[in-house]
């Protein structure tokens, strides 16, 4: 689903939970408009962000805090307010709230490092961002930063390929940090690496799934009978996870045609 099958239809669809991750608001590559977009043209029952909502490393570097970033918070907490059931999984980018973790804001809005969610089918599902599962993250802090600051390197040269593709008149979406991720070998094997170590520990505690976010990867698949779902993020791709009110679970793919 895209958001031109969105825009068909006259009133928000409603779906039964929406899993979002990797906003990163606080960067000037965070795309919150088609966020704060997407939340116009959705409702649903529960709303779990799934870690990197807030990116405390860029926000120590250099802020960037447009309106839009606020106005994507209020939107999520008045979501709250009028009744939506909202989880916050905390990632590695927002580890600074780990600290006061769990935590709660009001009845309906809760703060922890992972969820239990059971699908409309019975079925139990491990929702994490993903980083405890990353050696490099979790080990060599370092490097994380320095491959982040590379990551930002490429977000950069994609909003320079970005204007020239609409100067000329280029209408589809193409991303070089995409790209490298899908492309290069050790990217390929860290993701492939990443996918089997988490599905195995949901396995291994007797989940039928895992719902995650971290490598800026939207998918569904099954990884050895488990069921492996990547919410993506709203960096580049603008996707999320959704579980329909038939109990299906669906990819969207925002900016796609």
């Amino acid at each position: 689903m895209t958001k031109h099958y969105f825009a068909q239809h006259d009133e928000p669809l409603h779906f039964r939970s929406i899993f979002i991750s990797d906003v990163h608001l606080g960067t000037k590559f965070s795309q919150t408009d088609e966020l704060l977009e997407f939340f116009k043209y959705t409702r649903c029952e529960n709303l779990y962000l799934v870690g990197d909502i807030v990116d405390g490393w860029a926000i120590k570097r250099k802020l960037k805090w447009a309106q839009s970033h606020s106005d994507v918070i209020q939107k999520i907490l008045r979501k709250a307010r009028k009744g939506t059931n909202v989880f916050y999984v905390t990632g590695n980018h927002d580890d600074f709230l780990r600290s006061f973790l769990p935590l709660g804001l009001g009845e309906n809005f809760t703060i922890a490092d992972a969820f239990e969610y059971i699908s409309l089918r019975r079925e139990r599902f491990y929702v994490t961002h993903g980083d405890f599962f990353d050696s490099v993250t979790m080990t060599k802090r370092w490097l994380a930063v320095l491959g982040d600051m590379g990551y930002d390197v490429l977000l950069n040269v994609n909003q320079i390929l970005t204007w020239l593709r609409k100067k000329m008149r280029y209408k589809s979406h193409w991303s070089l940090s995409k790209y490298v991720k899908d492309n290069v070998k050790s990217s390929v094997s860290f993701i492939t690496d990443f996918e089997q170590i988490l599905s195995e520990h949901a396995k291994r505690h007797q989940y039928d799934g895992v719902i995650c976010g971290h490598i800026h990867k939207a998918e569904i698949r099954d990884i050895d009978g488990i069921k492996y779902l990547n919410c993506g993020d709203w960096v580049e791709s603008c996707s999320a996870v959704v579980e329909t009110d038939e109990g299906e679970f669906k990819v969207i793919h925002w900016l796609e045609d």
